[in-house]
C-alpha cells in the first residue's frame, strides 16, 4: 500500500482564514475523512503573493481578448502574472503531489467554471467558463495530475473518481521511483486492467498495445512509451465508470471464479449484477459477494487486481454509486 500520499489543497479548505474577508472554507469531507489517508499540503497563491488578510476581492476581467485578474476597485491592481509566477516557483513540491484539490470559483484557484468580466461592459453577466490563474498554470504544468474542485467532490461518482485516480496516480509514481522498465510496466497494466476496463474498454485494449514492445526498450524508448501510457491512462481514468461498463467488468471476473461455483451461487451472483445493472443495488455489493467468493477460491490474477479494492474500503466510496 503507497504510503504518505501527498495531495495540494487550497488553504482555506482546510480551516485555515486566509481569505478575502478573513474567513475560511472548511470542508469536512476533506478534513474529517480524507486527511486519515492523504498528507495535506495547503498553499494560497493570494496570500503568497502578498495580499494581505482581509483583502480587496479580485476577478477575472476580459481586456481585449486578454484575461486578467485583476481588483474589484481598484483598477490598477492587476496580479495576472504574480499567480502565474507563484504557480511555477512551486513547482517542486508540486511534482512530489499525487493529486490537488481546489477551491471552485475562484479566480485564483477554480478549475472551471470561474467568472470572466468584461471591462467594457461591467453590468452585463459574466460568462462562466473560466480558470483560475494559478489553477490554469498548475494544470499546464501537470497535465496528468489529478485534480478537483472541492464543490464537485459533493457529487459521489466524481468523489469516488477522483480518489481512485490518486490513488494509481500514487501508485504509478512508486513504480517509477523504484525504476522503470517494460516487465513493470505491464506488471502494472495486468493489476489495473479491470478498473480501465470499467472506465472504457476499447481505451483500455489500446493501453495495454502501448507496452506490446519486441525485444529491449532503451532508456528513451522506455521514457517515451511510459509517458505515452501515462497520459492515456489519466485521460480514459477521467471518463467515469458507469453501471454498463462496470457489469461488462463484473461479468468478465466471473468467468475466472464460475467453475467453482455451485447453482444457487451462480443463480445469486446473476441477481446481484443484475440488480446492480437496473439501478436496484450500490455497486459494493456485488464486489463485496465477488470478493466472499475469490476469498474461498483464490485467483492470482484477480488477487493482484485493483478492481476491488481501488481504495481503502473505510473511505465507503463504492457505497454511494
Amino acid at each position: 500500500m503507497t504510503q504518505n500520499i501527498q495531495i495540494g489543497i487550497s488553504s482555506c479548505l482546510l480551516g485555515h482564514k486566509v481569505r478575502f474577508d478573513s474567513g475560511h472554507k472548511n470542508n469536512k469531507f476533506v478534513v474529517d475523512v480524507l486527511s486519515q489517508y492523504f498528507e495535506f499540503k495547503a498553499f494560497c497563491p493570494e496570500v503568497e503573493i502578498g495580499l494581505g488578510i482581509p483583502r480587496e476581492t479580485i476577478h477575472l476581467v476580459n481586456i481585449d481578448d486578454d484575461i486578467r485578474c485583476v481588483g474589484t476597485k481598484t483598477e490598477d491592481l492587476d496580479v495576472t502574472d504574480a499567480l502565474k509566477d507563484i504557480a511555477e516557483q512551486q513547482k517542486p513540491w508540486h511534482s512530489e503531489l499525487s493529486g490537488y484539490i481546489l477551491k471552485k470559483s475562484s479566480p485564483s484557484c477554480g478549475m472551471e467554471r470561474v467568472k470572466i468580466y468584461k471591462k467594457s461592459k461591467q453590468h452585463t453577466a459574466p460568462s462562466m467558463d473560466g480558470i483560475g490563474v494559478y489553477a490554469k498554470r498548475l494544470m499546464e504544468n501537470f497535465p496528468n495530475l489529478p485534480i478537483e474542485e472541492e464543490g464537485r467532490l459533493e457529487d459521489a461518482g466524481l468523489r469516488e473518481n477522483f480518489i481512485k485516480r490518486i490513488f494509481i496516480y500514487a501508485r504509478w509514481q512508486e513504480m517509477v521511483a523504484s525504476g522503470l522498465s517494460i516487465s513493470k510496466l505491464q506488471t502494472f497494466h495486468a493489476n489495473h486492467k479491470y478498473i480501465f476496463m470499467s472506465h472504457n474498454q476499447n481505451a483500455g485494449r489500446a493501453l495495454g498495445k502501448i507496452l506490446a514492445v519486441k525485444g529491449k526498450a532503451d532508456a528513451e524508448m522506455l521514457n517515451d512509451i511510459s509517458q505515452k501510457y501515462l497520459t492515456d491512462m489519466m485521460i480514459l481514468l477521467k471518463t467515469i465508470a458507469n453501471r454498463k461498463n462496470n457489469v461488462n467488468t463484473l461479468m468478465h471476473i466471473q468467468g475466472y471464479i464460475k467453475e467453482h461455483l455451485d447453482k444457487d451461487d451462480k443463480a445469486e451472483l446473476g441477481d446481484v449484477i443484475s440488480d446492480y445493472q437496473k439501478g436496484l443495488l450500490p455497486l459494493i455489493v456485488p464486489i463485496t459477494l465477488f470478493r466472499h467468493h475469490f476469498r474461498k477460491h483464490p485467483h492470482e490474477y484477480i488477487t493482484d487486481s485493483y478492481y476491488m479494492k481501488p481504495h481503502p474500503s473505510e473511505l465507503m466510496l463504492l457505497n454511494r454509486i
